[in-house]
């Protein structure tokens, strides 16, 4: 997401990630020192950081000039922990069965399936931990921390993330099935679409934003994450996977995507007007919206 203009550097994330994960002195047996090794190579391998970066700029949308946005940086490393996991457990034979992931060896290919789950198990625990430890350092106190934190539970679990993945392994199964657009765009928006919209109505709870500000920017993230999955389908088609990075293709593991189900000129046009209605969310917003609004026509323009 390097054509995006953050008003933060993507570095802060980093930089947090790097001591989140730091494997402790006592993790000398080689068990517990492979799934550290495991957890950062899950984390630490490059990726777009997309939900952290939205999580920090609503936050900052909301907040104005003064606000201290590393109150904000424990809910954004959260995300991205939960996001790895997702992605580590995804690449398993058992789900998607993908060899590489960013051009290189998927978690279980280089660690073994065992390895693997356990370090998709503990990075997800390890969220809740940061964001646990986020409460009480946060000036704006722990009732808005907790609403942040319950927001990305249910974004990540049965009614969100888990349970979209749940759908999509269902309808693998039973290739007969006729999918309908709404079921497809409902399944987009649990399974992909949640921990982007929770990125940007989370990170406008924590910035103190106003019931509508928090509501425009949940409508952002819910097109923005439409946009997102339907051309991530299209480009399963068409992309090349040297910039995708991926070995494994939904089409090829027989997964329904928006290509199948409307036809890929249609496709494109319902990601390139999920990006418009992205835009028009933020219109009550200013000059301070822009990255957003970057990001909004980026995602539906790029090669990976």
């Amino acid at each position: 997401m390097s054509e995006v203009a953050w008003r933060y550097s993507p570095a802060l994330v980093e930089d947090a990630l790097q001591k989140i994960l730091a494997a402790p002195r006592d993790a000398a047996e080689s068990g517990h020192r492979a799934l550290y090794e495991a957890m950062q190579y899950a984390v630490l391998g490059g990726g777009k950081r997309l939900r952290s970066q939205l999580l920090l700029e609503a936050s900052g949308v909301v907040g104005g000039p003064g606000y201290e946005i590393e109150t904000s940086l424990p809910a954004a490393c959260a995300l991205e922990l939960i996001h790895a996991y997702s992605l580590v457990h995804d690449d398993l034979p058992a789900m998607d069965d993908a060899a590489t992931r960013r051009g290189r060896p998927s978690c279980h290919a280089k660690f073994g399936d065992a390895v693997a789950i356990l370090a998709g198990d503990a990075l997800q625990t390890l969220a809740f931990e940061v964001l646990a430890n986020g409460i009480a350092s946060r000036k704006a106190g722990a009732a808005v921390t907790l609403r942040a934190v319950s927001l990305i539970a249910q974004a990540a679990g049965a009614v969100g993330m888990a349970g979209g993945q749940a759908i999509d392994i269902a309808w693998s199964d039973e290739p007969s099935t006729e999918v309908q657009d709404e079921q497809l765009l409902r399944m987009h928006g649990m399974k992909t679409g949640a921990l982007i919209r929770v990125a940007c109505e989370a990170g406008a709870v924590l910035g103190g934003g106003t019931a509508e500000q928090v509501a425009a920017l949940r409508r952002y993230g819910e097109h923005l994450g439409s946009a997102f999955q339907i051309h991530d389908d299209v480009l399963d088609v068409e992309g090349d996977p040297q910039l995708t990075g991926k070995s494994s293709t939904d089409v090829a593991n027989d997964k329904t995507t928006a290509p199948a189900v409307f036809g890929m000129e249609e496709a494109k046009r319902r990601a390139a007007s999920a990006s418009a209605a992205a835009v028009s969310a933020l219109m009550m917003f200013g000059a301070e919206a822009e990255a957003l609004r970057q990001l909004a026509r980026f995602v539906v323009q790029r090669a990976k």
